[in-house]
């Protein structure tokens, strides 16, 4: 199978790519190795991909992907994960969401169409069901209270790829991720920031007075449900259980979570432990644009391809803290 995989070099995209690969798949990397984050760690995250055979990188924008261009002819599927990442930094850089998260995602839904893929799964975010105080977050509920550009941009996807699926007859699957975490993780998240910041000694911040919780879920177990979806491309008129309600378009929507919340206090108190440190914390206020909690309702996942998620969060934070000290002090 020959897929395209964009943000290559990011955190979830690369270890995509990894499983791909194992299984024997062409892939076709993409990413523009911004520098929202330390370049070098997506550089290294490239290295553990270049050595196979099956693998192919472009460093390119998907904002001006040329949908003639030779390189990716005969591609059957794609992955999309390529995007500006970050609800904070909406608020200080709105211009780049708009460029890759709308323009990128356009350039992806005309190259769609126009190759004729078999199916297109996108990343969208938990972070669409905004102001939505009802738990668990079910891909039924109303998503129209955005509470940052991020979030805007990402529904604005979904609503999209509804539009080209229904026009076009092309087989698409939005995967809205819930707060991803383990090795190779991203710096700017908080398992990966505030471990950094305890292994220095550094003070800590946590918005919300401590309050907030979130369903961190496992790379692994995130991987494994967006190669389940990308195996299982939806026709028109699929049904995925009561919470959906699904259209004539061959699109459908699904969480991916744990389906398990964790207060972000006991999260560092897990931390500590794995690292035998003790964290120095300071609580302040929520931030604008943050959720107070988010529970991602998967049953409609599981029953769609069988995904369940079993990573234990003490679990994956260990081994996430063993990545950190090998990568970091090797």
């Amino acid at each position: 199978m020959r897929i395209l995989v964009t943000g290559a070099a990011g955190f979830i995209g690369s270890q995509v790519c990894r499983r791909l690969l194992a299984r024997g798949d062409q892939v076709l990397g993409v990413d523009n190795l911004n520098s929202y984050y330390d370049v070098s760690l997506k550089r290294a995250r490239l290295q553990e991909l270049i050595t196979s055979p099956g693998f192919t990188f472009f460093e390119d924008d998907v904002s001006s992907m040329n949908v003639k261009d030779g390189r990716f002819a005969g591609v059957q599927r794609i992955v999309h994960l390529a995007a500006q990442a970050g609800v904070r930094h909406s608020l200080q850089q709105p211009r780049d969401y708009i460029h890759s998260n709308l323009v990128g995602f356009l350039e992806i839904l005309e190259f769609s169409r126009k190759q004729e893929v078999d199916h297109l799964v996108y990343a969208t975010s938990s972070s669409v069901y905004g102001a939505n105080q009802d738990l668990p977050f079910g891909v039924g509920d109303m998503v129209n209270q955005p509470i940052s550009l991020y979030a805007a941009t990402k529904r604005a996807n979904e609503l999209m790829a509804e539009s080209y699926s229904h026009l076009f007859e092309v087989p698409m699957t939005g995967l809205r991720f819930f707060t991803v975490y383990g090795p190779w993780g991203r710096p700017d998240m908080a398992i990966f920031d505030f471990t950094k910041k305890i292994i220095k000694g550094d003070e800590i911040i946590l918005y919300g007075q401590g309050e907030l919780s979130r369903d961190f879920t496992f790379i692994d177990d995130i991987v494994d449900g967006v190669i389940r979806c990308l195996d299982k491309a939806p026709a028109s008129r699929t049904y995925v259980g009561p919470e959906i309600n699904q259209g004539s378009s061959p699109h459908i929507i699904l969480n991916l979570g744990r389906g398990s919340p964790v207060s972000v206090v006991d999260m560092v108190s897990m931390l500590e432990r794995q690292l035998g440190r003790v964290a120095k914390i300071r609580l302040v206020e929520r931030q604008p644009g943050d959720v107070d909690h988010t529970l991602a309702d998967i049953d409609p996942t599981t029953a769609w391809c069988g995904y369940l998620p079993g990573t234990d969060l003490e679990y994956g934070i260990g081994q996430f803290c063993k990545w950190y000290q090998n990568y970091y002090t090797s």
